[in-house]
């Protein structure tokens, strides 16, 4: 008597055999022709790159840590907000300085890296109004409450949170921004 498989026992034997040859090609360094007797092992690219990265590589990183509170200090943010904010929040790539409970409203958001540089291609995205700034980093945007620039190779933004109108914190945020650029 011939058995038949029925279709759920089909499925969990393709997927069976899928993970075992999954698993197969993610099991160990691949096999290719011998090396001569008493050479060094092969080692995979990745390896290398861990073992002996660039100057370049290595520069780049410390560049990126930059400390987003190190750029703006609490005493330029309210100079900036036009009040009173609290202690700087800082996280990895960010540091907000908020206002008070008791209000106004005001908050000061400085990015440093790719989250800098990925707001400004979704504002662009969004066919937001960028204006460009001379005299800023080497390239420079701002728009109403943001203001974005790179510096060496280093994008940063500010954001500033204010609920009148960000007309009139347009030169003060060009003004926080040329500061911040020499301590990148």
């Amino acid at each position: 008597m011939r058995r038949t498989r029925t279709r759920p026992q089909l499925a969990v034997l393709a997927l069976t055999l899928v993970a075992l040859v999954g698993l197969a090609a993610c099991s160990g360094p691949e096999t290719g022709p011998a090396a001569p007797a008493g050479a060094p092992p092969a080692t995979a690219a990745s390896e290398v790159a861990v073992a002996a990265p660039t100057e370049q590589a290595t520069a780049a990183p410390s560049r990126a840590m930059t400390d987003p509170c190190s750029l703006v200090s609490k005493q330029e943010a309210e100079k900036l907000a036009g009040t009173a904010l609290q202690d700087g929040v800082a996280a990895p790539a960010s540091c907000t300085y908020t206002g008070p409970t008791t209000g106004p409203t005001a908050q000061v958001e400085v990015y440093v890296g790719d989250g800098a540089k990925k707001q400004l291609d979704i504002d662009r995205q969004l066919g937001h109004k960028l204006d460009p700034v001379s005299g800023l980093g080497d390239e420079a945007f701002i728009e109403d409450g943001w203001i974005f620039f790179n510096n060496s190779g280093v994008w940063v933004s500010i954001h500033l949170v204010r609920l009148d109108d960000p007309a009139k914190y347009g030169k003060p945020m060009q003004e926080l921004a040329r500061t911040a650029a020499t301590r990148v």
